[in-house]
């Protein structure tokens, strides 16, 4: 059944905006909610690249990058799937960023996902495929997308999770500002990151255009960083004067805590 939606969401991928808006409704945002957002929770991995580490801890899990996170639930899970395609870039047509780069899923769940949308991998495999995901720019978001289990058919769905792996141009989660503001905040940036915009900048607008939710904006000649921002890192990769900073003060246990009592990928 879920090869079979593949061609419908592909259509309907253009009308997520309408989706998102239908959240704030009365009555027909609680139905959405209970049937495709209920106890999500996903963090926000900035570009390692990107991240400047503020301090030193004394022995974190294995590195200070945030990339870490993501390789610590790799590592623990029982089950790894990895995505034959990535349904947002195929269906935008993206012609900037790699389609046959998937999303990751981990978790008891995922072993029951149709063999007809990708592959159960290894421990190596997985670690690899979020090597080249990062290589090719794009963001790892991680954690429990109902949304994901529901399309997939797969249970018990409180043991998925989910790695996205997103562009700029064709994310799925590009309708966050549509959403309901409650279900819009369970969508968080990396705890204890911060981005911040230096002395440098003079205002020349790269940054808006690589901010997918909108949260950066030109005023008096400078950008400024809204509440909006999920700590992703594309706007300082993209700054040509290195005018924005993202900083991290290298809470990967507080970011794993986080996510555990969610997603138990065992």
């Amino acid at each position: 059944m879920p090869t079979l939606l593949v061609p419908l969401i592909k259509k309907a991928f253009g009308m997520r905006f309408i989706l998102a808006k239908a959240t704030r409704l009365p009555v027909v945002g609680w139905l959405l909610n209970k049937a495709l957002f209920e106890d999500d929770r996903m963090v926000y991995l900035p570009m390692d690249r990107v991240v400047r580490v503020d301090r030193t801890l004394g022995q974190p899990m294995q590195s200070f990058l945030p990339s870490s996170v993501a390789e610590h639930f790799v590592r623990m899970a029982q089950h790894r799937w990895i995505m034959d395609e990535c349904i947002c870039r195929s269906s935008n047509h993206c012609k900037d960023y790699p389609i046959d780069l998937g999303c990751l899923f981990l978790g008891e769940a995922s072993a029951h996902i149709s063999p007809g949308l990708g592959r159960p991998v290894s421990e190596a495999e997985a670690l690899e495929h979020l090597r080249k995901c990062r290589e090719a720019g794009l963001v790892h978001v991680i954690g429990r997308d109902r949304l994901d289990a529901v399309w997939l058919g797969v249970r018990p769905g409180h043991r998925l999770m989910t790695i996205c792996n997103c562009c700029p141009c064709c994310c799925l989660w590009k309708m966050l500002p549509s959403l309901s503001p409650d279900i819009a905040a369970r969508f968080t940036p990396l705890p204890g990151v911060r981005v911040s915009v230096t002395d440098r900048c003079v205002g020349c607008g790269k940054c808006v255009d690589a901010c997918f939710l909108g949260a950066i904006k030109v005023a008096e000649g400078r950008a400024a960083i809204g509440e909006e921002c999920r700590g992703c890192g594309r706007c300082a990769d993209v700054c040509p004067r290195k005018a924005i900073e993202v900083s991290y003060d290298g809470r990967l246990e507080e970011a794993v805590s986080a996510l555990t009592p969610y997603v138990d990928p065992s």
